[in-house]
């Protein structure tokens, strides 16, 4: 019997803290060794060297066969989705599980874990609460956290899926009371529902006025008020796809006054700006997602506040809808004004190919920070680190061997998501996955897939100190415990 099951040799190994020369063993799914040179027998060996040798990638934000809020049909099941994350090196997924106004959130989550048994990587849920009722906030959603989902998601705004401001302390006080951490899609509802309806007034519903509706001031706004909110309860949150500098700038005063404010951003941020989504109706359909596309100089802003730490984690976002298809972004038909075609743009598979590239080729990051910003910093956020998000002893065997020189076009053909369409259309990066390892299992191998519905496991996360309260109220009265204190 060997030794180990794989040894991944001759590579360099970069983590979140340090670069090192080592092999790495693998036995039972998990890292259990690292040296210089391993010299025991393997079952199979992986080549990377002049390669890097990283954690695999944790996207912890990503639509996977979930109902749509703004029409259209989520173009991805767990097979095609997770298989398409493994071939962009990325091994550890979090999606959500919805709850639509009038149902609960408990038969929604043992649906959801149902179609996640597909899964080809491991993964776990957010908990989108739309509707927060007593039975709720007091019945459902305790044990749910309690059974490992610790993180909500609200929404505020989107008609169907929007808390107002009340509702949002509801739920702040039960993720307070149970140690869930909430995230948040921080848009000002009333705001852009006024300028849609002046916009279409006036005849202006081409993609480009998607971005006059909702420009960077509703996100500052809503960022500020989610952070006002969160204070007054002293919970922690996490502000979803922040894109410019204002609302980023917003995140960053409050982490300097100690808040546990977190903050993530996507690719599409990077490279894409509102200047392109003055297209024709279908090219800029592409494009629409939410928040809008910025300018070239938000852009910078954001690598800015991503190397100050105000930002520490690039997800996807991925939220897929087939062009050519009519369930999909042109589900009200093929003149629909933008108000009416589904938001999202899929990426599960090009997040760390376009970070690397556009971060450490062009100099903005480190190695250690791209490693930061795609893995450990969302693992340790919600509470799987170090089983994920590193190459340490003990750890799971989630490893992505990367090639820094190969120069690749993204192009539709070469993806493997089931969206009939790539936001990113032509760009050339440089830096790909030439592996991908899942706990030990190469599911990618220089182009070829080896990927298995069914090998992903669910992740439930116990307690963890990282996004526990800081236990300071902006008065002497408690909210949570009905009691004055101090």
């Amino acid at each position: 019997m060997s030794e180990f099951d794989v040894i991944v040799k001759g590579g360099t190994v970069v983590t979140a803290s340090e670069t090192m020369r080592a092999d790495v063993g693998v036995k039972d799914g998990r890292i259990v060794a690292l040296a210089e040179s391993l010299a025991g027998s393997a079952a199979r060996v992986v080549d990377a060297t002049g390669r890097y040798v990283m954690p695999g990638g944790v996207d912890s934000h990503c639509h996977i066969e979930q109902p749509s809020s703004t029409g259209g049909k989520n173009a991805e099941t767990w097979e095609s989705g997770t298989r398409s994350a493994a071939c962009g090196g990325t091994t550890t997924v979090i999606a959500f599980s919805s709850q639509e106004k009038g149902e609960g959130v408990l038969s929604q989550v043992q649906a959801y874990h149902e179609k996640a048994k597909k899964a080809c990587i491991d993964y776990s849920f957010h908990i989108i609460v739309s509707d927060p009722t007593d039975e709720v906030v007091r019945n459902e959603l305790p044990p749910l956290i309690e059974s490992g989902l610790r993180s909500i998601k609200l929404f505020m705004t989107y008609p169907k899926n929007r808390v107002d401001d009340r509702e949002i302390l509801r739920i702040f006080e039960v993720a307070r009371r149970h140690q869930a951490l909430v995230c948040v899609h921080a848009e000002s509802h009333d705001a852009i529902m006024y300028m849609t309806e002046k916009l279409l007034e006036a005849g202006l519903g081409q993609t480009k006025y998607h971005a006059w509706c909702k420009p960077p001031l509703v996100e500052r706004e809503a960022v500020t008020r989610a952070i006002m909110l969160a204070e007054l309860m002293d919970q922690p949150i996490q502000i979803f796809h922040v894109t410019c500098e204002e609302a980023a700038e917003e995140i960053r005063r409050a982490q300097a006054r100690g808040l546990k404010i977190f903050a993530e951003t996507c690719p599409q941020y990077f490279v894409l700006t509102a200047d392109d989504l003055d297209a024709d109706q279908r090219e800029g359909a592409r494009l629409i997602c939410s928040p809008a596309p910025r300018s070239v100089a938000d852009q910078q802003a954001l690598w800015n506040h991503v190397r100050a730490g105000t930002i520490g984690n690039v997800t996807s976002d991925h939220a897929p809808y087939n062009i050519d298809a009519p369930d999909g972004k042109f589900w009200s038909g093929d003149n629909a004004p933008f108000s009416q075609i589904a938001n999202g743009v899929p990426g599960l598979e090009t997040r760390m190919p376009i970070c690397f590239h556009e971060g450490v080729v062009k100099g903005r990051i480190d190695l250690q920070q791209f490693v930061a910003l795609t893995s450990t910093n969302s693992a340790r956020l919600f509470g799987i680190y170090p089983q994920k998000g590193t190459i340490a002893i003990g750890a799971d065997a989630d490893i992505v061997v990367w090639d820094a020189e190969k120069k690749v076009r993204i192009t539709q053909d070469i993806l493997h998501h089931d969206t009939d369409y790539t936001p990113y259309e032509g760009m050339d990066v440089i830096g790909w996955p030439a592996v991908t390892l899942s706990r030990g299992r190469v599911v990618w191998n220089e182009g070829e897939i080896d990927c298995q519905a069914g090998w992903g496991r669910f992740l439930a996360r116990q307690p963890y100190d990282y996004i526990k309260p800081r236990g300071v109220f902006p008065t002497p009265f408690n909210p949570i415990t009905g009691k004055i204190e101090g």
